[in-house]
């Protein structure tokens, strides 16, 4: 996970805790990958004039909905059932940051956007990569492999247009204060049986 500078690794034993309820954890992904979907299309709608944004986005959106399908066939084929919708509050920490971070203008809301959703990309690539590597499961190894290559393209989507439409704005200041933060976050995370827990 070099590639995205995360600071600071999961502990594998929160592989532990996530499979103790694999029902729980499987609830909490499908809602992760519904929201990553959703947001996708908020960030159309506000940047419509950005055709080729707006082409990635389309493709983002749709490959996140195919993740909460493929999710939930995975929970009726295990016979269990899709929980309500969990309340996140890893991502509404990091979205309390977004909103003081930005100053008022349209470029400064859309890099921070841009990194807010690059951020929630890596830590749950590194979460899935850390699932494939020590769940004592071979189908959901497989699995969350799989879904870890997705996110990472995901998260170098969103970095890519922070860059190219970022004008007048050190991105790369930006994201190194972006993973700054995350890494006081995520310290009180772990141990929970969430994505983001």
């Amino acid at each position: 996970m070099s590639m995205m500078r995360l600071q600071l690794p999961t502990d594998p034993r929160w592989v532990d805790i996530a499979y103790e309820n694999i029902e729980e954890i499987l609830t909490d992904h499908a809602w992760c990958e519904q929201k990553a979907a959703s947001n996708a299309i908020t960030i159309i709608t506000i940047n419509s004039e950005y055709q080729d944004l707006v082409t990635d986005m389309l493709r983002v959106a749709k490959e996140e909905i195919d993740h909460f399908e493929q999710v939930h066939e995975m929970i009726k084929k295990r016979g269990l059932t899709l929980g309500r919708e969990r309340k996140d509050d890893y991502v509404g920490e990091l979205a309390k940051y977004m909103k003081q971070q930005n100053n008022g203008s349209r470029v400064s809301g859309f890099v921070e956007r841009m990194l807010f959703s690059a951020m929630i990309e890596a830590r749950s690539c590194e979460r899935f990569k850390v699932l494939s590597e020590h769940i004592p499961d071979p189908e959901l190894a497989a699995f969350y492999r799989e879904l870890m290559e997705s996110e990472a393209q995901h998260y170098t989507t969103f970095i890519h247009y922070a860059r190219k439409y970022g004008q007048g704005i050190d991105v790369e200041k930006r994201w190194r204060e972006w993973l700054d933060y995350e890494a006081s976050v995520i310290a009180n995370y772990g141990t929970k049986q969430a994505i983001h827990g």
